[in-house]
């Protein structure tokens, strides 16, 4: 007896899941929700399993479903992978050429010379003026250059501000005077800032910039000396 009323509740059960009693679907929003629809197409050996729909209505269903993949970091088949290298350079990136050795080491023996103090003419560690400190530089490689600023300024090319290098020579008409009469090495660029080294009659050899009032207020130009900076 209890045996045929087990058998018979186990009957009603199946009934119930075969029929769907217990999930009436009225609609493919109510199946997803359910969770008992399935795309057709995400199962290609059986083409009767979930109901039949249009090929827009897959579409829609297929973007949902890599929606979902892309959520719970699932990745996508290869072939859906879109290149993500480029070969061709992009209008708004710059690569800047690299920077001239001969400039970055004269830079470097410059640098020696901070805090020598001020002397007219000179040209050694013991006191230099500022065309004596470009000059001391020069000699250690062996390149002759004029002895002064107004001279050197009219050596190699005259370069617009916006176009400065480390290297390059910067002149200033200072103390009210009309002609260059004063001269620094470009040791670096900061966006429109331009810092140098220079020997200062009141400081001896310092870095300077082109920001502070004095120097920008004196700046004459820019020269490039080295043809290949």
């Amino acid at each position: 007896m209890a045996v045929t009323k087990k058998l018979y509740f186990t009957f009603l059960l199946l009934l119930t899941v075969s029929f769907g009693y217990s999930q009436i679907i009225t609609s493919k929003k109510v199946a997803v929700k359910k969770g008992v629809y399935q795309n057709p197409a995400s199962n290609p050996t059986s083409k009767t399993d979930g109901p039949i729909t249009s090929s827009k209505s897959s579409k829609k269903s297929s973007k949902k479903a890599e929606a979902s993949a892309t959520s719970k970091n699932v990745k996508a088949p290869v072939s859906n992978l879109k290149n993500v290298i480029s070969d061709a350079n992009a209008e708004d990136i710059e690569i800047s050429a690299p920077e001239n050795y001969v400039a970055v080491q004269m830079i470097n023996n410059a640098m020696q010379f901070l805090g020598v103090r001020y002397r007219g003419g000179g040209t050694s560690p013991d006191g230099m003026d500022c065309s004596g400190m470009v000059t001391a530089v020069y000699n250690l490689f062996d390149m002759s250059i004029p002895r002064t600023s107004r001279d050197m300024a009219t050596v190699g090319e005259k370069i617009d501000s916006s176009s400065v290098k480390k290297g390059d020579l910067i002149f200033f008409k200072t103390n009210g005077k009309r002609v260059i009469n004063h001269v620094g090495m470009v040791v670096d660029i900061i966006g429109d800032e331009i810092k140098f080294i220079h020997a200062s009659t009141s400081r001896g050899v310092i870095i300077s910039s082109t920001k502070e009032s004095y120097y920008s207020r004196t700046f004459a130009q820019i020269n490039r000396v080295l043809s290949n900076l």
